[in-house]
């Protein structure tokens, strides 16, 4: 997209820097800040990777992209060159998003005295060296966006942040297009034998696909007809077929690969699991489920519980616990009458706490807080 020069219009003046070359919630959260406040009258940027996904996506939004050079070899020459492009721009707004592009924007808008920096964190991390990173979140920026409570208050206990620089704001869901009223995914014959239970997410280590899978087996063995279905990709995959062989499963469970149709999938399924065991804020297939009216069963772990709260709009059980899992799904399924007012009250909790526009407002206000006069 062609840039237009400098301009005073309405709306804020925001730059988003990605080092991620991948596609997962976290991407899909840059993009939704990007267009989101394009589309209220703000100038927007992404910098990133030109091999990056989330640059192709921008573009595709019609968002502008501009390369972000984060070689170590030219680490110096970069920032300086970043600085002046800031500068130049009058940025009001930089929020870096992973590690290394962090310290590049982090140190060029400090050059630049880009009036307010912001640091984002999506998942629940430790630091080995939290003396050097805590500089990354104090000395480099001004404030600091978590998706959970859970992260924020890790986040105060690390780095000693005061409550005044750090904010929970979750991902906001596009309630429009996540809703129960709509097309649903066709699996085919093959996949009509008994309930739907997914899983989608990024194919990692720690998003539980072993403790989903033993759980199936239990539920095999104890004759329950389910069909389970993994959506997504990763570096994770050829760890899960392995698992899915060792398990006996591939007649019950369906790796469907990367998928685009991710509302139609959710109002296909019977249950969404997300059984994840370290590192999760809050995960934004649970709440497009929520929204979609999929159930939901969810393990402790990270925020999810933040969201998927018992007896209210989902069931929890402790990670890693796959006999506890299997019994929750069991339970979810026999209990209809129980899970569709669980759906009802979760659709209620997307709508009135972390839809779209709730999470544009939160960040607007976030903005007029540091940047009015």
């Amino acid at each position: 997209m062609t840039e237009a020069a400098p301009n005073s219009g309405a709306g804020w003046r925001i730059v988003h820097t990605e080092h991620s070359l991948g596609w997962g919630g976290q991407e899909h959260r840059v993009l939704a800040e990007l267009c989101g406040f394009q589309q209220r009258g703000s100038r927007v940027w992404l910098l990133a990777p030109p091999s990056a996904c989330l640059f192709a996506r921008a573009q595709e939004a019609q968002v502008a992209a501009r390369p972000l050079e984060t070689s170590k070899l030219r680490f110096a020459f970069s920032v300086v060159q970043l600085a002046r492009w800031l500068k130049t721009r009058r940025i009001q707004v930089l929020n870096p998003h992973s590690s290394r592009d962090g310290w590049l924007a982090g140190l060029a808008g400090r050059l630049a005295r880009v009036p307010l920096i912001v640091r984002s964190r999506h998942i629940d991390v430790d630091y080995p060296h939290r003396w050097l990173s805590r500089h990354a979140y104090t000395t480099l920026c001004d404030h600091v966006i978590t998706t959970s409570d859970k992260i924020t208050a890790h986040f105060q206990a690390m780095f000693g942040l005061p409550k005044e620089r750090i904010s929970t704001i979750p991902t906001g869901i596009d309630t429009r297009r996540f809703c129960p009223a709509g097309p649903k995914a066709d699996w085919g014959v093959d996949a009509v034998r008994g309930p739907k239970i997914g899983m989608i997410s990024v194919l990692r280590s720690w998003k539980g696909h072993a403790t989903l899978l033993q759980a199936a087996r239990r539920l095999k063995d104890q004759n329950f007809p389910a069909r389970f279905i993994i959506v997504g990709e990763g570096p994770a995959r050829a760890f899960i077929l392995q698992q899915i062989g060792e398990l006996d499963l591939s007649g019950v469970v369906t790796l469907a690969g990367h998928r685009e149709d991710v509302p139609e999938i959710l109002r296909s399924l019977d249950l969404l699991v997300i059984p994840s065991t370290a590192h999760e804020g809050i995960p934004q297939i649970g709440l497009q489920a929520l929204a979609t009216g999929t159930p939901v069963i969810g393990s402790d772990a990270g925020g999810i519980p933040e969201i998927v709260r018992p007896n209210e709009t989902g069931s929890l059980f402790p990670a890693g616990d796959a006999a506890a899992l299997a019994a929750a799904i069991r339970e979810t399924l026999s209990n209809r009458e129980k899970t569709a007012a669980l759906c009802r009250r979760g659709r209620a909790l997307v709508e009135s706490q972390h839809s779209r526009d709730h999470m544009l407002d939160g960040l607007d206000a976030l903005y007029r807080r540091y940047l009015s006069p």
